[in-house]
Parts: C-alpha cells; structure tokens; sequence
C-alpha cells in the first residue's frame, strides 16, 4: 500500500509536488486540461492544509537542454485559472531561480518549476540532480502515475531523499487499478486492441492467467485468426508471430481463460473514411479485402457475454476507429459498457491514449468507472510490471 496524504500535517513545509503537466499542445496553445484539471484536487488539499506547493514536471522530449518551445510557462497560467488563484513560476529547476520563487512563497501557495527534462540529470536519474530537487522541499508527493512507469530523478530519485507520499490522483489510479485487476469481483473480461501482438506480448501473457474472459480485437487480432489457419487477405498482420500467438492461446486455454475472437468481419479494398464495405464470416475474407473492423455478430456476441461480467479492463479499440464507419464495434461495446457501469452491475477501467480516444469519440468516457489517462504506465502496469514512480511510495 503506498502512503497517502491521510493525517499528513503540512503546515509550513515545501511541497514537492510531482504532476504531470504534458498536456496536448496546437499552435501554442493547450487543447486539453484534462491532466490539469485532475491534479487539481491534490493542489487544493494540500494548499488548504498550509503547505507550499512546488509542482514538478517534465512537457515533451527536450533531451536534456533548454528548448523554448517546451517550457512550462503555459501550464503554470493554465494551473491558475483552474485554481483560481495566481500560481508562480520559477524560470529553472533548480539552482538560484527556482529557490528565489520558492522562498516567496506564504503558507498555501502554488509555483511551478520550470520542464525537469531541460536538465540531462532527470532522465538519468542522476543522484546528483535528485539532491538537488530533494534541496528544494520538505516533503515530496507523487501525482503523476502516467510517469510512474520511468526511473527518473523527479519520479523516484528525489523520494529515496524525504518522507514520500501519493497525492489524490495517484491513489485514485491504484485504487482504481487495484479494483481492475489486483482484487476484481469476477467474472473479470479484459478487452485488448491494438495493431500488433508484438507490442503487447506481455500484456497478453498477464492477462490471460489473470481473466475470465479475454477480448482481442484490432488488428492484432487479424494475427490471431491467420495462426489459426484462416485466410484474413489484406488484412493487416504479423506473419513471424502465428506461433507466439498460438502459444497465448494455449496459455490462456490451460488457465481457464476464454479467448473470444472475432466471428465476422467489416471489410474493405480501400482503407478510407466512409469506403464501400462488406460484412463477412470470419471465413469469407476476399482476397482482395481488408477486416477494419469487426462485424455485427462479434459484436452482439461480446455484448451477451459481458451481461454475466462483474468487471471489465479495457485497453485499445476494436476497429479502425478513427476512420468512419470502423468505428462501429467499438461504439457499440464501448454504450454496452458504459450501461452496465451505470445500472451497477459493472465496474469498467480503461485507459491507454488509443482508448481514452474511442471512449470519447463512443460518447461514454464520463460512464466508465474510470478512465486512466496514463499511457505507457497503464500498460505496463496492466503487463504485471512493477513501477518504479509507485514502488517508491510504499511502505
């Protein structure tokens, strides 16, 4: 269990807040407030309770040197009119700049530090720089799971260095997480997407000891049915992994999962938007056609089979959601889902960028038990693997 804000007396001190700021940006500005809207409630509570709050962040790949384009400028405004409250900004990391807005600081004010990752030393998790940040606060919180999966001085570094917690962002996500995959009320269906097997090998070797009820779909489930012997076509696929795939399912066979694949297909000879389509038997694949997306009947099965689920993980689409009319499965599953989770029979977790996608696109984003916007440390985290942004906090 990680250590939570619960009882946490933060009069006075500096709060080392690590957030993650790396929001959507077009033309300079910020197109989603998403990520910021959610750290709010950790900001407020801790402001509330006297603290001074010093939020950490990285915002893209700068690699290490200052850029510009990437500073954290724009997110410190953006925390402010979320907040509704001025929030400061410190032109560095660390040094002189960061520690002069720091000590301006009074009881239950916000700055935030310029990008970490201008500094090579963060992503090294060069212990030196962890020092550094460390030298800056009196205690540390970590907000940021969709960062928890890398190893770096602002995620786990600097909490080797002052008593550490997990801000209300965080525990949510674990809890969440925890209610998914850790302790489910079964039977528990996950539902993986995605374009290829290889890139979630281990996704799926997790998941099918872990589920009642494995779902592929995507294209990677393309792979799938061809190791099984059936002709997809043009289909998108990965012919060197038919027998790593044949492997999964006979895994999946001797734990008791069920793997569902596709019955029918919705296909096409042009992959574009509102392209003539045909719906076909899983068998009846032309040779000249692609499956985009699966068909009606995989659906309705899907759906009848989630009526006796009690928990649902999702991560990735069924289809070709971003090109109409592929988006249809996913669409259609995605309101079976958001049902469920409404009547209180279903709890349903999903996250992934892909997904977060399809469930907003689907309408039902707000319907889900919860969303993660973590990307790469859901993933992993749904792998099995442990994450080194979370471990640190346990004790």
């Amino acid at each position: 269990m990680v250590r939570t804000l619960d009882g946490l007396d933060v009069r006075g001190k500096r709060v080392l807040l690590r957030a993650d700021l790396n929001v959507p940006m077009h033309d300079g500005h910020i197109s989603d407030l998403t990520r910021i809207e959610r750290l709010s409630p950790t900001i407020r509570e801790l402001s509330e309770k006297g603290a001074r709050v010093i939020v950490l962040s990285h915002f893209d790949r700068p690699n290490g040197v200052r850029v510009p384009a990437m500073s954290l400028a724009p997110m410190a405004v953006a925390l402010g009119k979320v907040l509704g409250r001025s929030v400061a900004f410190a032109e560095d990391t660390t040094g002189p700049a960061a520690r002069r807005v720091i000590a301006a600081l009074h009881d239950g004010e916000v700055c935030v530090l310029e990008n970490t990752r201008f500094h090579a030393g963060e992503e090294a998790n060069d212990p030196a720089f962890a020092a550094e940040l460390a030298g800056l606060g009196d205690v540390f919180v970590g907000d940021a799971f969709s960062a928890a999966h890398r190893a770096h001085a602002s995620t786990e570094g600097v909490a080797h260095r002052m008593p550490c917690y997990a801000g209300r962002l965080m525990q949510a996500e674990l809890e969440a997480l925890d209610s998914a995959l850790g302790t489910p009320t079964r039977p528990l269906m996950a539902i993986v997407g995605g374009a290829k097997v290889s890139t979630k090998l281990e996704l799926l070797g997790n998941l099918s000891g872990r589920v009642d009820v494995l779902v592929i779909g995507g294209a990677m489930a393309n792979t799938f049915l061809a190791a099984q012997g059936h002709d997809v076509g043009r289909s998108l696929q990965e012919k060197p992994m038919h027998q790593t795939a044949r492997d999964i399912l006979a895994m999946a066979k001797s734990a008791g999962c069920d793997v569902l694949l596709p019955v029918d297909a919705v296909t096409a000879t042009q992959f574009v938007a509102n392209a003539p389509t045909m719906e076909v038997a899983i068998d009846g694949v032309p040779d000249n056609a692609m499956i985009l997306d699966v068909g009606p009947a995989t659906v309705a099965l899907l759906v009848k089979r989630l009526q006796d689920m009690r928990t649902v993980v999702w991560n990735g689409p069924l289809g070709a959601f971003e090109t109409p009319p592929f988006d249809r499965a996913t669409t259609e599953l995605a309101r079976a889902v958001a049902i469920g989770t409404n009547a209180g029979w279903l709890r349903s977790v999903a996250g992934g960028g892909d997904t977060v996608g399809a469930l907003r696109h689907a309408g039902v984003i707000e319907d889900f038990s919860y969303v993660s916007s973590a990307g790469g440390a859901f993933l992993e985290w749904m792998e099995g693997k442990t994450l080194p942004g979370v471990a640190v906090l346990e004790g």
